[in-house]
């Protein structure tokens, strides 16, 4: 039976793409979900899968064609047996048919310039272990550690080993009990999406084969110089007189965007090497440990330095009296946690107060996107958090429609996840405005960073006693520094203080809240 391959949905209002890269030829083997091609559009890259295992038989639009959705791509042929429907299918008389005794159980020889198509498994026991989806726009990863060798046995669903991405660790569990037979990926190699991770088999008296070097999709991803650029890149690289762009397709290939981004780009400033690091005794040298910084620590590092040179930055400053706020804490703490199954704490009331704040002020809550302001109808509000691993920045959304008790189990959520290292990546997105609690670990005044491409961060500190002058009179009050760091693109200084102090307003007297004042 014959299956069409047609070109899926490309994206809102995209309607034709480009054939860019075939990865399998007529007459190749395919397996369910495997790459067949990749198309290029005016803004992304998407890749075609198999939607059954069978055989490649045609291939109607070839590598550069300009492509509709939908248009019928390719056909596949279920089984192994298909015919190719290549004009010349007959062999040649000095060509030599393959014959299972030649080829063992694939009926197809590999050409020398392509990868072998992958040789069916005896018995059904061998099996694949691969890539999970990583989340939305993350396309690879590192492999941290493996918790298992070739030769030792598992589980079902124990955990084979842990993928670092940019933001979250993965768990690759056993998709079956068996015996780990080989590794494809060692520690340390970067592996893409749906890539091949090692291979395992259900048969617990199978032979274990040795540890073998990375396959071509678990390896770093280097540009190699055998591979060929998407055929409009190459055009349009000619057209400019374009020589090193870097490509960001399969293997380093160059596609149409990254020629475009490359045009678009302004000459690159010469940028000084860092210099050197100063001379180390010898003793001491020896006393040093360096440690190459994980996907998760470089991404935040990028990511503040951009913020920095990217926004017009600033901060301002005021005190809460967290007198009122403490004391309904503590009159309803007991009651709240009684019905509602978690303790009451601090940052439902300054999300509620923040939330209060961004509808007075919605600049806050809204964001550069080129030359527009997109102002947000809903807030979805980031708490900071800090895990062994580094600072991650769930995400609670429509905050705006949640209670004091929604707040607090959704936060409690979030934190047991942020600190098991099981959040992912679409419990990290989309927020709009974050809260930042340096308090917890004793500071008394600090300036956020902005978390782009939001506007706008508030800084929580440590609640101190202080004297202060109160009508007249010196007393001592539990007093908290704020800080609020926002994008001065958008956010003009009367915006950010008067949300300031709309917070402050509602935190020293609560019933505002519920007032709507």
């Amino acid at each position: 039976m014959m299956t069409e391959v047609r070109v899926p949905t490309l994206g809102e209002s995209v309607t034709e793409a480009t054939v860019a890269t075939w990865f399998k030829k007529p007459g190749d083997a395919v397996a369910v979900d495997e790459m067949l091609c990749e198309l290029e559009t005016d803004k992304v890259t998407v890749e075609v899968p198999a939607p059954i295992a069978g055989t490649l038989t045609e291939i109607v639009a070839a590598e550069g064609d300009t492509v509709g959705v939908d248009a019928l791509l390719a056909q596949i042929s279920e089984g192994g047996a298909a015919k190719k429907t290549d004009t010349d299918d007959t062999p040649k008389p000095e060509e030599k048919v393959p014959s299972s005794s030649d080829t063992g159980p694939s009926d197809i020889r590999p050409r020398d310039d392509e990868e072998p198509a992958e040789t069916p498994k005896s018995n059904g026991t061998e099996m694949d272990i691969m890539v999970p989806t990583l989340g939305e726009s993350v396309t690879e990863a590192t492999v941290s550690t493996w918790f298992k060798k070739p030769g030792q046995a598992f589980q079902a669903d124990e955990m084979l080993c842990e993928l670092e991405t940019d933001k979250v660790s993965v768990e690759v569990p056993a998709p079956a009990a068996g015996v780990m037979t080989k590794l494809l990926a060692e520690e340390g190699a970067t592996v893409e999406a749906g890539g091949k991770l090692a291979v395992m088999s259900t048969d617990g008296s199978a032979a274990v084969s040795a540890p073998s070097a990375p396959a071509a999709t678990a390896a770093p991803a280097t540009a190699s110089k055998d591979v060929e650029d998407a055929p409009s890149a190459k055009k349009m690289m000619a057209e400019n007189n374009l020589t090193d762009v870097k490509g960001t397709g399969k293997d380093g290939r160059v596609m149409k965007e990254d020629v475009l981004k490359a045009l678009a780009s302004p000459a690159p400033a010469v940028v000084q090497a860092a210099p050197p690091r100063a001379p180390v005794a010898a003793d001491q040298d020896s006393r040093e440990e360096r440690v190459k910084m994980t996907r998760l620590r470089q991404t935040i590092a990028r990511r503040l330095k951009e913020s920095q040179n990217t926004a017009a930055m600033l901060t301002t400053y005021n005190d809460v009296d967290m007198t009122e706020v403490m004391a309904l804490r503590n009159e309803y703490k007991d009651l709240f946690l009684k019905k509602h199954g978690v303790k009451l704490g601090f940052m439902s009331f300054f999300t509620k107060a923040c939330v209060h704040a961004l509808n007075e002020v919605p600049e806050v809550n809204a964001e550069i996107d080129g030359t527009d302001v997109v102002y947000k109808k809903y807030v979805n509000m980031g708490i900071a958090a800090g895990t062994p691993t580094g600072l991650v920045v769930p995400v609670i959304n429509d905050a705006d429609q949640m209670s004091f008790a929604g707040i607090e189990k959704a936060i409690a959520a979030m934190g047991a996840k942020a600190r098991d290292g099981k959040l992912t990546m679409a419990e990290m997105q989309g927020g709009t405005f974050t809260i930042s609690n340096g308090g917890v670990y004793g500071s008394l005044m600090s300036s956020p960073i902005l978390n782009p491409p939001q506007s706008g961060i508030l800084g929580m500190h440590k609640i101190q006693d202080r004297p202060m002058a109160i009508n007249g009179e010196v007393v001592i009050r539990p007093m908290m520094y704020l800080a609020l760091s926002y994008d001065h693109r958008i956010v003009d200084g009367k915006g950010a203080v008067t949300f300031l102090v709309r917070v402050k307003e509602a935190l020293e007297d609560p019933r505002r809240l519920l007032m709507d004042l």
